[in-house]
């Protein structure tokens, strides 16, 4: 594959002291499990029962279609990653490519992902050990996940890979656990099992299977901020792209394997009593309640550390959109010895409060909507950098930064066309508030910067 990144690319855009920069310490390890922190393993479960009942039945296929258009935007990432390997992401990508105007508008709408991510981890929280505890009130597990959560990004990025390990290997042995049960449990029925059946049978209608693949796309939102960490990785042009493909294809991987045996071992999706609490149902049914117990509590844990990475993402795109001064300068400071942006990580905190007053289909609402956005802005900045700015001809190069990210730009859009009305209402005035501060506040808070290419 022909590439055009130069060694003025890879410099580090800040003519600041080296103690204002991020500290490399992420390995291909650690990016991979802060991409599966960041999705949540067991994410195959916060919608399942909807997307069951939606699909009748045919979950697993719809994954199949959601995972094929997630991996084109994925290697959209990797290509701009390689081009810009900076913390800001998709703000940096579209700043780079469209100018700076845009730039913003992407990186305020990728906010809307980035900040309110968090907030589902802890309205999860709450929901679950309110139920299991119900003395003590929901808020109390929000704030005290908030402030666990902050602490740990305030001490540095490798407290969070530490915690990342125990929390993401203990999802991956709940799988393994639960598809072994699952089998067991499909050997001893004594009627015969068609293994095919979760990807066809009675009611398959592929309108409704893309209608609930794009409704997964919300499983899949993680291996994007793989990209946020590219000042902090050793070798970020050959790591980040590489890392999110895995992140993507394990990820992916994982959600049709538990999927399927869901299927398999609960296919009468109509009795459900709740979609809701779907997971519930066919927990109890393979495992019993000790199984209940054990995926609630699992289950929790993974929402505390997809909390933990959403965080560190988001304030990493503040970091560099302060840097910029596309927001105020103070966000784009490194502080103590581990070089953590304290001030993007404490603003979070502060918001992430919200999740004590909104509902859960708001904030859902609001990160599918900026997740979209980012990913097509993604897919067209590759069009633009490589065939536009750069000059590639030729048809391996049409292939590889024509064709696949045109693809990648349309598999969003579709997805696009299925979020809801308040989806498109939330994002369009959260859209409208970051023109204003673009309008109003652009002599206040950005300067004209230089080309992002200046020496180490």
């Amino acid at each position: 594959m022909h590439t055009t990144t130069t060694t003025a690319q890879h410099q580090h855009p800040c003519s600041n002291p080296v103690a204002s920069r991020f500290r490399k310490s992420m390995g291909m390890t650690a990016l991979v499990l802060f991409g599966l922190a960041y999705m949540v393993p067991l994410a195959v479960f916060t919608t399942y029962g909807l997307v069951t009942q939606m699909t009748k039945g045919h979950l697993p296929i719809a994954y199949v279609l959601t995972l094929a258009a997630m991996l084109l935007t994925a290697y959209s990432y990797g290509r701009m990653v390689q081009a810009h390997p900076y913390s800001g992401s998709v703000y940096t990508y579209t700043r780079k490519a469209f100018g700076s105007h845009f730039g913003f508008i992407a990186g305020w709408t990728l906010l809307l992902d980035y900040i309110f991510l968090p907030l589902l981890s802890y309205l999860l929280i709450g929901i679950y050990m309110s139920e299991y505890f119900p003395a003590i009130h929901a808020w109390v597990w929000v704030a005290g996940s908030i402030a666990l959560v902050t602490f740990l990004n305030l001490i540095g990025i490798e407290s969070i890979t530490r915690v990342n390990w125990i929390l993401v290997v203990a999802q991956l042995v709940f799988i393994v656990v639960f598809v072994a049960l699952s089998i067991r449990q499909l050997d001893d029925q004594a009627a015969p099992v068609s293994l095919l059946a979760p990807f066809h049978h009675d009611g398959f209608s592929v309108p409704l299977i893309m209608t609930g693949a794009a409704v997964l796309c919300l499983s899949f939102l993680g291996f994007d901020a793989v990209s946020t960490m590219a000042e902090e990785t050793t070798d970020p042009t050959r790591r980040i792209p590489q890392a999110i493909m895995a992140v993507s294809l394990i990820g992916g991987l994982l959600f049709l394997v538990v999927s399927y045996f869901a299927q398999m071992v609960f296919p009468d999706w109509a009795s459900f009593a709740d979609p809701d609490s779907a997971s519930v149902d066919v927990m109890r049914r393979v495992g019993g309640e000790m199984l209940v117990t054990a995926f609630t509590a699992t289950y929790v844990a993974g929402c505390f550390a997809s909390a933990m990475v959403s965080q560190a993402s988001v304030s990493r795109v503040l970091f560099a959109m302060g840097r910029d001064g596309a927001l105020p300068r103070v966000f784009g400071r490194l502080v103590s010895k581990k070089r953590v942006p304290a001030t993007a990580i404490m603003l979070v905190s502060v918001l992430s409060l919200i999740a004590l007053f909104i509902t859960l289909d708001t904030v859902a609402n609001m990160i599918s909507f900026g997740a979209l956005f980012a990913f097509s802005a993604v897919n067209l900045a590759v069009l633009k950098h490589y065939l536009i700015d750069q000059k590639l001809r030729g048809m391996r190069n049409y292939l590889w930064y024509g064709a696949i990210p045109a693809l990648g730009f349309l598999s969003t859009i579709w997805l696009w066309t299925s979020l809801s009305s308040m989806s498109f209402t939330i994002g369009l005035c959260w859209m409208g508030v970051g023109l204003l501060c673009l309008l109003g506040l652009t002599k206040a808070f950005t300067v004209k910067l230089p080309d992002l290419q200046m020496a180490e």
